[in-house]
């Protein structure tokens, strides 16, 4: 990140000005907009962060980008960075604004990693444990990543469950490596 504190400001004062709006899950959609287009598409990110492009020629821009995709809220809170020069700290933004979000229901992101793609009702059963231990709502994410081998890779808030199979080769290789059953020859 850039900026933390900046980014958490901004994100408290648009979290602040969508509830006193009663438009807070309007905000949020926004923002998850907002995410994805900073996530597939780099050059609007550049676009961002270019001292050379002229914020007025930023503001029509993103308001020919973000046209009836997004609520007034949002595009008056875009306009507000575009003049005050935190245009470039706008991906920042909706990532804090997410996490506040969390905080203020009760969300706790979870991301389970695994090696083949997992099928709904295995994951509905692993969100259903999940919940079980926490008093929190769990929004799932998923990933696929075929180096596991087999098992999965659980992440939450500041957890990690590894049950992976190339945990387990690590660990054995370790072992061989620091054999405790052989004396060491000099």
């Amino acid at each position: 990140m850039q900026n933390p504190r900046l980014a958490s400001r901004y994100a408290k004062s648009l979290v602040d000005l969508a509830i006193e709006k009663g438009q807070l899950e309007v905000v949020r959609a926004d923002m998850q907009v907002l995410q994805q287009i900073a996530k597939s598409n780099p050059d609007v990110v550049t676009l961002l962060r270019s001292p050379v492009i002229k914020p007025d020629k930023k503001q029509k821009i993103l308001a020919a980008i973000l046209e009836g995709k997004v609520s007034n809220v949002t595009s008056m809170f875009i306009q507000l960075l575009v003049a005050k020069g935190r245009e470039s700290n706008l991906p920042e933004i909706t990532t804090e604004f997410a996490r506040q979000y969390n905080l203020l229901n009760n969300i706790s992101k979870v991301k389970i990693t695994t090696a083949v793609p997992l099928d709904a009702a295995i994951l509905s059963a692993i969100k259903q444990k999940v919940e079980a231990g926490s008093d929190k709502k769990i929004e799932m994410e998923t990933a696929v990543e075929p180096d596991l081998i087999g098992g999965f890779v659980l992440e939450t808030d500041d957890r990690l469950f590894d049950a992976s199979i190339l945990r387990d080769l690590k660990d054995i290789k370790k072992q061989f490596a620091q054999n405790i059953y052989t004396p060491n020859i000099k």
